[in-house]
This record gives C-alpha cells, sequence and structure tokens, in this order.
C-alpha cells in the first residue's frame, strides 16, 4: 500500500532536482549489459558490462572496467526507454572535460510492463 501512494505522489517534473534525485536512486546498482553515447543521431558502443552507481551527489555509469559517464544529479537528464530495457543520461560529463553527452545505458536484465520503477 505505502509503494502505491509513493508513486502516486512523485515527482513528474522531470526538470526538479527532487525527480533527478529519485530517479538516480532508481537507478543506483542497475547492472548494465553495454552502454551506447548517442552523437548525431548514431549510436556508438562505449562500453560493455557495467553499472549505474550513485555516488555522493554524482551518477557514474561504470562500464569496460572504467568511469564513461559522470554527472551532477542535480544537473543530469534522465529518462528510461518506453521498453524499459535501459535509460538515457544527458548532461555534462565531469569525467570527459565536462563536454554534453547523451548516454545509452541497456540494463541486464529489465522489469516487464507494469512492474516499472
Amino acid at each position: 500500500m505505502f509503494k502505491f501512494i509513493k508513486k502516486l505522489f512523485r515527482s513528474k517534473n522531470e526538470n526538479s532536482k527532487i525527480f533527478r534525485r529519485e530517479m538516480a536512486k532508481r537507478l543506483d546498482g542497475r547492472s548494465i549489459k553495454y552502454v551506447t553515447e548517442r552523437i548525431q543521431d548514431t549510436d556508438s558502443v562505449v562500453g560493455r558490462e557495467g553499472a549505474l552507481i550513485v555516488k555522493g551527489d554524482e551518477l557514474l555509469v561504470y562500464s569496460s572496467a572504467d568511469v564513461v559517464f559522470r554527472a551532477k544529479i542535480d544537473e543530469l537528464r534522465a529518462s528510461e526507454l518506453l521498453s524499459l530495457e535501459g535509460v538515457i543520461l544527458t548532461g555534462s560529463d565531469i569525467a570527459h572535460g565536462g563536454n554534453e553527452r547523451k548516454i545509452i545505458a541497456y540494463y541486464t536484465y529489465y522489469l516487464k510492463p507494469g512492474k516499472g520503477l
């Protein structure tokens, strides 16, 4: 019952800090199969196997034994794929000179529709 109420009153404004922090909390610890970077409508694989990790006020995408993306949670835009098989992360990448990047992390497993985060 409590989960239903919590889900009902979840922030829906994707630009709010509350939404961004809740999304990061839901992503924390998710295992990922591979990571792509979208540049001008073309996706390139930048890493395989890893995890999404919240460390302090940052979200890290750890893949191929390296940090492939690192951004401040309060500045990060995150949205799940419609298939719920992954997440699109857009923001200033601290680990790579502060450049604006769009990263897509695909989960090793995904939750079935209706069982979403």
